[in-house]
């Protein structure tokens, strides 16, 4: 059974009352003072159990016997129309008491409480940070269970709502047999020599490498937003006597090339595979995910037809996935075209029905998706939590919150129940609003109907009080969570740095990192970008510069958005000169040019009369499709060569 939120002794009210504070520090100071005494001066009377229950059944209920004659089989229009006896009424609540015993989030805590009362340690010098940054050695890492889509900008946001698409290459978890020194060593190699242009290749030659399948995917793990030295290595490996790819080394170069939109070379590689009789159905769902990514649906269309030339057979679950990701890039309109072209050869079920949902949500079309909806019922099938949950979050996209709420309440009197999920829409919509105290409730409410919280509900009301400066609930959340038997995940901690990078406090952002290793969670390259660009942000070079090492000291493959952040960090602190190196070996490795000052960039370069780097440099940005960024380099170029013509001449006469 879950701890009801009204059994606090010590603490009448946490969250509700806090909302009405305006005391956000000195109440804090005073708090903590006595270990975990009264928090606050004054106190709100809560409503007795029996009198909530009584309201909450007179909500579900209606007055006067009033009925709801709508449910989770009727249309949407039908759903979403109802008697008014559904409108949310909610009492303020309480949070569990804080039990004053030691807890293994103290360090993350003891962080958090020096933020909200604007103490910022001095212990973490300079010089701690460049030898001991992050610099618990963990092995056993847990992944992190979101990242963000490749649309974000470059520090990642934080999403909280459970419906982040993956942009990193994601592979299926196993324990790799290759020796970590090896592994060391072959990547130390292409650094070095793939920049500086040298045969690459030759030098692996003679490191005697003992090739193995797990060894060349943890490297092109290393590489994976790297295509260009990536995909040398894996053509390299591919001619080794006594080696030959598999269908998991094969696999990966395809995600690798896929997410670089390096389509002609990746179906050469499909191919190829078809040939050697390594296809398998992970392949070509890699191939439907790279092309719908680009917005590219008659090619994703294409690989569905090519499985037939290779004898797959695409069932059901195939043509879902592919309608998934059609609808996840934003292209619901050509998903339902292929769904309507496709539809006499398999038999729909009510997955895909709600990935169409989906779809439609996404891009905000409401009158499609609910054509969807009754298309759905009209078919037989009942919509599920899931369906409903997608439909509460298009609601919420659109701005009809009182819709979204009426649904929620039609889960709740006619089913399916709302889920932790359900719950974490409507609560992560209102702290995005800033609409605490709305989203307090809803937490409470879940509590009392029995729906034990995740990480993900946490995470959402943290980031809400952070994001309003509420760093005193913030820490009382992060006790509670540890309390309820739900300690904080690796979407927790960004959050909380990407709290710190807001607030410019990249020590502390550091130093949650440090608790985030230590419990056991891999950062991920967006954890390392936060950090970064908060050191930036304030104008703390060196220590920009010494997260970039450590991320690579610890194999995290730097992405554009690392890219990004390393070279306007470098262009902003007057670096411009070793901007262009990063810049340089940014396009050597495949990536796009990323966007940037370039007038500023330019003009540092001009200053220091290096003409010759801004003429080149315009040329492989010409190469590479940026037209407008070459030719403001080559004016530049040219105004640094006219001026240094000028001074030789003056010298001369």
């Amino acid at each position: 059974m879950i701890p009801s939120l009204r059994k606090s002794s010590r603490i009448s009210i946490l969250l509700g009352h806090s909302l009405d504070s305006q005391s956000h520090y000195s109440t804090l100071s005073r708090s903590y003072g006595n270990g975990y005494g009264q928090l606050y001066s004054t106190t709100t009377e809560l409503l007795s159990l029996n009198q909530r229950q009584r309201r909450g059944a007179k909500r579900l209920h209606g007055d006067g016997g009033a009925k709801c004659y709508c449910g989770s089989t009727l249309s949407l229009s039908r759903l979403l129309h109802y008697s008014s006896y559904c409108s949310l009424y909610r009492s303020h609540c309480q949070v569990p008491c804080l039990l004053p015993h030691s807890s293994s989030l103290h360090s993350l805590q003891k962080v958090l409480l020096n933020k909200s009362t604007n103490v910022v340690a001095s212990s973490l010098t300079n010089h701690n940070l460049a030898t001991n940054i992050l610099d618990s050695n963990c092995v056993n890492y847990r992944n992190v269970s979101s990242v963000t889509d490749d649309n974000q900008d470059s520090d990642g946001d934080v999403e909280c709502d459970g419906n982040n698409s993956e942009s990193e290459i994601t592979s299926v978890s196993y324990k790799s047999t290759a020796d970590p020194r090896e592994i060391e060593r072959v990547c130390k190699v292409m650094d070095e020599l793939f920049s500086l242009d040298r045969n690459m290749e030759a030098v692996l030659d003679e490191c005697g490498i003992n090739l193995s399948h797990d060894l060349v995917v943890d490297v092109l793990e290393r590489f994976r937003h790297a295509r260009r030295p990536a995909f040398r290595f894996f053509c390299w490996a591919g001619d080794k006597p006594g080696f030959a790819h598999n269908s998991r080394t094969y696999n990966l170069m395809m995600s690798i090339l896929g997410r670089a939109r390096q389509f002609e070379t990746m179906v050469s590689m499909l191919e190829e595979m078809g040939e050697k009789g390594l296809l398998s159905m992970e392949t070509f769902k890699i191939a439907m995910n790279a092309f719908a990514a680009a917005k590219e649906r008659k090619k994703a269309v294409a690989i569905f037809e090519l499985m037939n030339k290779y004898k797959f057979k695409a069932g059901v679950d195939t043509i879902n996935c592919l309608l998934e990701n059609l609808g996840r890039s934003k292209l619901p309109k050509e998903a339902q075209l292929l769904f309507d072209k496709l539809k006499h050869r398999f038999t729909p079920n009510l997955t895909t029905y709600t990935v169409l949902l989906g779809g439609w949500c996404r891009v905000k079309n409401l009158m499609e998706a609910g054509r969807v909806w009754n298309e759905m019922i009209d078919k037989g099938f009942k919509p599920d939590v899931v369906a409903h949950n997608i439909m509460l979050e298009g609601l919420l996209k659109i701005g009809k919150r009182s819709d979204a709420i009426k649904l929620f309440e039609v889960m709740k009197a006619k089913g399916p129940s709302p889920n932790v999920k359900s719950y974490t829409i409507m609560i992560w919509k209102f702290c995005k609003q800033s609409k605490m105290k709305e989203a307090v409730e809803y937490f409470d409410e879940m509590l009392k109907f029995g729906c034990q919280p995740d990480a993900a509900v946490y995470t959402c009301l943290i980031t809400g009080f952070g994001n309003r400066r509420r760093m005193d609930i913030v820490y009382d959340l992060l006790k509670e969570m540890e309390e309820m038997g739900c300690p904080p995940d690796g979407l927790t901690y960004n959050a909380l740095i990407k709290l710190m990078k807001i607030q410019k406090m990249p020590d502390e952002a550091v130093r949650i990192y440090k608790e985030m290793v230590r419990s056991g969670f891999k950062p991920t390259i967006h954890t390392y970008n936060m950090i970064m660009k908060s050191y930036f942000q304030t104008g703390n070079y060196e220590m920009g510069r010494k997260v970039w090492d450590e991320m690579i000291r610890r194999g995290c493959c730097p992405d554009d958005n690392s890219y990004t952040v390393l070279i306007g960090g470098l262009i902003s602190q007057d670096r411009s000169g070793e901007a262009y190196k990063y810049l340089e070996e940014m396009l050597e490795k495949g990536m796009k040019a990323p966007v940037l000052d370039y007038n500023k960039f330019a003009a540092d370069l001009s200053r220091a009369g290096r003409s010759y780097v801004l003429d080149e440099l315009a040329q492989k940005m010409r190469f590479s499709g940026k037209f407008e960024v070459s030719n403001v380099l080559a004016r530049w170029a040219e105004t640094t060569k006219n001026r240094v013509y000028r001074k030789d001449r003056i010298e001369t006469d």
